[in-house]
């Protein structure tokens, strides 16, 4: 059952998608305050945000907020986007719902934004519903989280226990090589165990490509770079010697392990698609 608050608001939250709500402009981040709010708490904003990534702060929260989350382009491909959340580790004041056609499911609870863990779900299960909670002081009190929009298998696949614990396949192998936000050759140093992932620390031998700085050059007469991917604890990965082609994706700033094969196995797969003209890139394996 909604709680009282959020019943009141059904009714505005329909007249919202015609011409009784406030809208912000298109845009990647937005940071608004419930103090706009004071004496309208009903008030229910639209927030819509067109990027691939971005974040939202909402001060003081009263009432609440719609936030619709789609791509800047209009294409087939936008049907199979997952949106992730990530809350900030300080997080408060408001519970987060699923909004489809008016119908409300519970996505966070305030207690569950605090540690700040990646939630995910289809695109096509609607926008958020951010309801704030009433409380006598609302000054300590901040929502905020970072987005990304991702493909269906980045997103909530991505975080699920068992995401990439299975070896890829040959042609998953090289269309990860040519797609991925980063590919490397080098060795695994050391694994780390965390609460609910594992810290795969590895030192890099050739950089192939990266789309943000998850590892770091050892010096300008060094060529070579360290850093730390992260799989899930599920997938048993171990420390081990020879050298592997790591690929994967980027979330919210850290690397995450897609296919790994041992480098000498990318070598010979590569080199007979190459034969056979059916590499979807070309890779420098000199």
């Amino acid at each position: 059952m909604l709680n009282p608050m959020l019943a009141s608001l059904l009714p505005l939250l329909l007249l919202c998608r015609t011409s009784f709500c406030q809208y912000s402009s298109d845009q990647c981040s937005w940071k608004g305050s419930g103090l706009t709010h004071e004496g309208h708490t009903r008030d229910v904003e639209q927030v819509y945000l067109r990027c691939s990534q971005g974040s939202l702060e909402w001060l003081y929260p009263t009432g609440a907020i719609i936030v619709n989350l789609r791509p800047n382009t209009i294409s087939p491909a936008a049907a199979r986007l997952s949106v992730c959340i990530k809350p900030s580790a300080d997080s408060t004041g408001t519970n987060i719902y699923l909004d489809r056609n008016g119908k409300l499911r519970l996505l966070l609870r305030e207690e569950d934004q605090a540690p700040g863990k990646v939630h995910c779900f289809s695109i096509q299960e609607g926008a958020l519903f951010i309801e704030a909670i009433p409380h006598m002081d609302i000054s300590r009190r901040i929502t905020a989280f970072q987005y990304e929009l991702v493909s269906n298998r980045l997103g909530a696949e991505a975080h699920a226990l068992s995401a990439h614990c299975q070896p890829c396949s040959d042609a998953e192998v090289l269309l990860a090589v040519c797609t991925n936000d980063f590919v490397a050759r080098g060795s695994i140093k050391k694994v780390d165990q965390q609460e609910d992932h594992s810290s795969v620390t590895v030192e890099i031998r050739r950089l192939y490509r990266q789309k943000t700085q998850v590892f770091v050059s050892g010096g300008v007469r060094v060529r070579n770079w360290s850093g730390q991917i992260k799989m899930p604890l599920q997938c048993g990965v171990k420390s081990g010697d020879g050298e592997f082609l790591f690929t994967g994706t980027v979330r919210f700033g850290e690397a995450w392990m897609g296919c790994a094969p041992r480098y000498k196995d990318f070598l010979r797969l590569y080199h007979e698609a190459q034969q056979q003209g059916t590499n979807p890139c070309y890779v420098d394996t000199e």
